[in-house]
């Protein structure tokens, strides 16, 4: 029996890390009732911290992707996930908003931060020579395959009890990984013995930027890229994709729900259900942006996304349930299928060695997105008492990054010709 490559544990294993930052992260909807109703917190200031922590995880990526090439991806998986549970154990004891803002906005953003940014270019780039659209695509659908097992336990666990047991089985997972991460991991495929997955000889690779200052390299990155058109272009609908998805669907979606009577494991269902198609709809965007142009793919996929969010309050408001399920699906099948085509344009106008820098610049585009929709959610419904105009606005805003996408030119070489953006 042919003997399985390691590249595919090391994907395996990166899969089920990011399912548990995912899980973190996206566990924050089913949390702001909860805090809300507990500590009598005001729900702009809940949407804040959880705005934070997304913006500070995206803006966070460049520097992760720095310090990857400085300190390795073992090393980095570990401080990270130890970061995750510190965050976890402080949650337990808070009783002031502020120190909310502190322990989710900025203790979870940096733990997260690797898991949901950078890592899945960089194990595809440095892991795999072939099926990298493929790995890519596994490794975006595992961010939200956590809502898929969990999210309706969480709100379960939540409406039985209390918030508290929901926040101690998601740490038992972060520790379970933690454990996995300590005796399995490896940073290159050099440590086992191997080459990357379809390589058959062996490249030559320069280390003359593992001792540079990860800052340095990282703002050396936006630099250059920012000279390019396609990097305004690649960031400013990522901006809009960040904040028609996580930033508004993974806050505000279930809350929403509850405004119009649906009960919260039945919300938090869908947004598990979202979790299902999303794995299929992203693995599958990761096999077609090998094949097709990565431009049309982006500008069907947020053309379609921005005609469901419209569609969402017209079903919520006449209580039709059979609209909302065909919501979940067409959403959850688009849900995060921008990441591997957008990556890999990024690779082909950056180039391979210098695609990953530029690429967490975009990421701190999406989660800047992110954070606005967040935070402007809960500033909306505290206005207006409704969520409606959010949706609707960020409908609108999708339509706009397929006009974006589709004006950057196809390209089939690197842009950039100097040095100063490393390869990841």
């Amino acid at each position: 029996m042919k003997r399985i490559h390691y590249s595919w544990f090391i994907l395996a294993i990166t899969f089920f890390s990011i399912i548990t930052a995912g899980i973190v992260m996206s566990s924050s909807g089913v949390f702001i009732n909860p805090f809300e109703n507990e500590f009598g917190w005001d729900r702009s200031v809940i949407a804040l911290a959880f705005a934070v922590s997304m913006f500070l995880y995206g803006i966070s990526g460049p520097f992760m992707a720095a310090l990857l090439n400085v300190m390795g991806l073992k090393k980095m998986m570990i401080i990270s996930m130890a970061t995750l549970l510190t965050g976890m154990i402080l949650t337990f004891i808070m009783n002031q908003s502020w120190q909310l803002i502190i322990i989710w906005g900025i203790i979870i953003g940096l733990g997260s931060s690797l898991f949901l940014t950078v890592i899945s270019p960089y194990v595809a780039n440095h892991w795999f020579e072939k099926k990298r659209g493929l790995a890519v695509g596994i490794l975006t659908a595992s961010t939200a395959t956590g809502q898929l097992i969990l999210l309706p336990v969480l709100a379960t666990i939540i409406e039985n009890y209390s918030w508290r047991p929901a926040i101690g089985l998601i740490m038992v997972l972060i520790f379970i990984m933690l454990i996995i991460i300590l005796l399995f991991m490896k940073n290159t495929p050099k440590e086992v013995g191997i080459l990357p997955y379809g390589l058959e000889q062996e490249k030559r690779e320069s280390n003359e930027r593992q001792k540079e200052n990860p800052i340095v390299i990282a703002f050396n990155g936006l630099f250059e890229a920012a000279k390019v058109k396609e990097f305004w272009l690649l960031a400013g609908s990522f901006f809009i994709c960040g904040l028609s998805t996580n930033g508004l669907i993974g806050t505000h979606f279930v809350s929403y729900c509850i405004s119009f009577g649906v009960p919260l494991v039945t919300a938090a269902s869908f947004l598990s259900f979202m979790g299902i198609f999303n794995l299929l709809g992203t693995t599958l965007s990761g096999w077609l942006s090998d094949r097709f142009d990565n431009r049309w793919l982006l500008f069907w996929y947020y053309g379609l996304r921005g005609a469901s969010l419209v569609m969402l309050p017209y079903a919520l408001n006449n209580g039709s349930m059979t609209m909302l399920i065909i919501f979940t699906v067409f959403y959850g099948l688009d849900w995060i299928s921008t990441v591997p085509p957008t990556i890999s344009i990024s690779r082909q106008i950056f180039g391979t060695n210098k695609s990953g820098i530029v690429y967490g610049w975009i990421y701190a585009s999406h989660q800047a997105g992110a954070a606005v929709a967040a935070y402007g959610g809960g500033l909306t419904y505290k206005l207006f008492n409704t969520y409606t105009w959010a949706f609707f606005l960020a409908g609108v805003f999708c339509l706009l990054a397929s006009l974006f996408v589709i004006t950057i030119k196809k390209q089939h070489s690197s842009l950039l010709t100097k040095e100063g953006i490393m390869n990841i």
